[in-house]
């Protein structure tokens, strides 16, 4: 069942989500200093690829540093993620066979505001 609401992720709301962390990526890592984000939007951008079956847990070892830049990512490309999320879980929301792939939508948000300290994992 995972992979199926994978691929049918993937085809209505996946690419496009991958798409957008992987510019910001590329855009961050362009700006030696903002490198760390760069690698953070990148592994959001494979979660965002394939979300079924993984999950996202905060790291309680994480610092003061991955506070400050969870800021900085925030106001810089962290609020416009998120509105992408948002905008993409409409219509997945309004149709019934999307209402599963709204939700990973929206548990993708808090991820997407506060990447530093973030790990994802498998459910298994």
């Amino acid at each position: 069942m995972r992979t199926l609401l994978n691929v049918i992720w993937l085809v209505f709301a996946g690419i496009w989500l991958a798409m957008g962390y992987a510019l910001a990526g590329i855009i961050c890592c362009i700006l030696i200093i903002t490198i760390p984000f760069g690698i953070a939007s990148f592994r959001i951008a494979a979660y965002a690829l394939w979300p079924f079956g993984r999950t996202v847990v905060r790291d309680p070892d994480a610092g003061v540093f991955s506070l400050l830049g969870n800021i900085i990512w925030c106001v810089v490309a962290g609020i416009w993620l998120a509105i992408g999320h948002v905008v993409t879980s409409i219509p997945l929301f309004i149709s019934i066979i999307g209402i599963p792939m709204g939700v990973a939508n929206i548990k993708l948000i808090p991820v997407s505001l506060l990447p530093l300290g973030a790990r994802i994992v498998d459910n298994d």
